[in-house]
């Protein structure tokens, strides 16, 4: 429901398990679209597809555990990835998503993506990748090597060590939000930000846990091209192991992709309504027949 140009959604709190999951649904008639964040992301990275896409799709946003108000009530901090996919399959029973649905995923959401869909091969439609790889390059190593070496009360380095690693095409006005958030997270979702990069850094390589070639859905992977913590090599290796993948390259932006521009949002559209874009933004490197 849209009131003076902004959209309103219904508001839930999913409680499975050991986990208490915030969700919002924004009601439409159309294709339902369900996004995953990044590591320490929120629901609040999608409010620009909400104010796109929502009049034409049924969205569906949520935090895992350790993002925003999601949470572990006992156990540890963090979800593995067993528990998220599960974490993912009763929310969709929770919301009543079809199976017509499309996941739109950032960075570590693509993972959980991914891993969903070799496990559950017909609950969804599409998956749209945004940012991923199956394993940490150079730069994302040292960056989480010299997050290990900052004093986690100074929380204002922590923001600026993100923005410089690979925040740097971001807008002034999204710079300022981050330095916000991690002057303000909690102790519990720090500390389950600091155990993902720890996690990182111990598998190596995601794609040896995922039977990617259970995944028979349409996929696309989205990698901004200024990407300095996603190797090229590493995405286009991904794409060439699941059986009925495409790849895109957007010019001009990097690991955010439409945080940083809202060209990117044109990709989308022409993505969920497989129609022909007419934007420029995009380079296509790689693809196989859909």
């Amino acid at each position: 429901m849209a009131m003076n140009g902004r959209f309103t959604p219904v508001k839930g709190v999913l409680k499975t398990g050991r986990f208490e999951i915030p969700y919002r649904v924004y009601e439409s008639d159309g294709p339902h679209l369900i996004c995953l964040n990044g590591i320490q992301q929120s629901m609040a990275m999608w409010q620009g597809f909400v104010t796109r896409f929502a009049r034409d799709y049924r969205i569906i946003l949520f935090n895992f555990p350790g993002q925003g108000k999601g949470r572990s009530v006992s156990g540890p901090l963090r979800p593995s990835l067993d528990e998220e996919v599960e974490i993912l399959s009763q929310l969709m029973e929770v919301t009543q998503v079809n199976h017509e649905v499309s996941l739109c995923t950032a960075s570590w959401g693509g993972i959980v993506a991914l891993a969903f869909a070799a496990r559950y091969p017909h609950a969804v439609k599409r998956l749209l990748l945004g940012s991923i790889g199956t394993r940490p390059n150079k730069k994302m190593i040292e960056t989480i090597q010299r997050g290990r070496s900052l004093d986690v009360k100074d929380r204002a380095q922590i923001a600026d060590l993100i923005i410089e690693s690979f925040g740097q095409k971001l807008p002034e006005s999204v710079k300022k939000k981050i330095a916000s958030q991690f002057r303000n997270i909690s102790k519990e979702n720090l500390q389950s930000f600091c155990d993902h990069g720890l996690n990182v850094i111990s598998v190596q390589k995601f794609s040896d846990h995922i039977d990617l070639k259970k995944i028979f859905v349409e996929t696309v992977i989205i990698r901004g091209e200024e990407d300095t913590i996603v190797d090229l090599d590493d995405v286009m290796f991904l794409s060439s192991q699941i059986p009925h993948c495409e790849l895109r390259v957007i010019k001009n932006v990097g690991h955010f992709l439409h945080m940083e521009s809202e060209a990117v949002f044109d990709v989308y559209r022409e993505l969920l309504s497989n129609t022909v874009s007419t934007c420029d933004e995009y380079v296509q490197v790689s693809s196989t027949s859909l």
